[in-house]
């Protein structure tokens, strides 16, 4: 199964380009295309209602639209029991009142849209490929270097943990048994629930991380001709490049008459930046459209002949 994420900045026809992609591909391939966009313009593009689960648009191509709302309340509910049933002493700090604001915690967005991509990835086996279209620049880099930065810490935290087994062991040979009204810190690794649950992440993390940096992943970098699409997709080619990910294709997207001089220019810097990576050229969609000849089938370009 391979993994296309289509990212870049606000407005420059992500949704658009990622349903021709995934439109395309679906004429050889199973495909799901699964939209991470708080802006969500999938179902408008389709002329269908989507929700929180995929959804059949032919025998070969499914649709899904990620509600990051529920999406970070289901994640927080599901740390929020881990951590409370790991911890049951803590029920009487009464703390309702701090779990009820995590919600507003940096960070936790990233980490609930990083949770389905992991789920998604590891369920939906039945697909060839996997489309995802990405939210702008800022909150993509910070969810795709959630893996790398997540690995490093569950590091740190299995050495600390281990560190406090070794020392609880020593302090229960000194007074005698531990109390049985709160979890149990065994010497034994195997039977610490804490330790269990950070050598799993560590796991599920080590192998989306590997995932994301493989063969099978493939990201597109979709940029208009003017100045602003250029700073910003330079930032991410700069991120990209930190995380190890693998950028396989530009695509120059709006390019009209009238700008195809900035749309040269603009093609010129980013080729400087990243090399031998194909750089497509998508012409700016004119005249009224309905559902035959929408903006989806007039890009008659095959996008992703450097994608297979």
């Amino acid at each position: 199964m391979k993994t296309l994420f289509v990212t870049g900045k606000g407005g420059v026809g992500k949704s658009t380009l990622s349903a021709a992609m995934a439109w395309q591909l679906s004429q050889q391939y199973r495909v799901l295309i699964v939209s991470l966009d708080p802006a969500h313009n999938l179902g408008d593009i389709f002329n269908m209602t989507l929700k929180d689960k995929k959804t059949r648009y032919t025998d070969t191509l499914y649709l899904k639209e990620i509600d990051l709302k529920k999406l970070t309340k289901e994640y927080l509910k599901k740390e929020i029991d881990i951590l409370s049933s790991s911890y049951k002493y803590l029920q009487v700090l009464n703390l309702d009142n701090y779990f009820s604001v995590l919600k507003y915690s940096p960070g936790i967005e990233e980490y609930a849209l990083l949770t389905s991509i992991e789920k998604t990835i590891r369920e939906e086996k039945d697909f060839d490929y996997i489309v995802f279209d990405t939210p702008p620049t800022g909150l993509t880099l910070r969810f795709l270097a959630l893996p790398k930065i997540t690995i490093t810490w569950v590091e740190r935290l299995i050495t600390i943990r281990q560190q406090i087994l070794k020392k609880r062991y020593t302090i229960h040979r000194i007074r005698g048994s531990l109390s049985d009204s709160e979890t149990v810190l065994d010497y034994d690794e195997q039977s610490d629930r804490v330790l269990t649950r950070l050598h799993d992440l560590h796991q599920t993390y080590e192998e989306l991380n590997k995932k994301l940096q493989g063969p099978d992943t493939y990201i597109c970098l979709v940029f208009n001709p003017d100045i602003l699409s250029l700073k910003e997709s330079a930032r991410l080619i700069e991120g990209l490049k930190d995380l190890k990910l693998p950028l396989r294709l530009l695509i120059n997207n709006k390019v009209t008459v009238e700008n195809i001089i900035m749309a040269e220019k603009v093609e010129v810097s980013m080729t400087s930046m990243v090399k031998n990576i194909p750089l497509e050229r998508v012409p700016l969609a004119g005249g009224i459209f309905n559902e035959k000849t929408s903006t989806l089938y007039h890009i008659e370009k095959d996008l992703t002949q450097h994608l297979r």
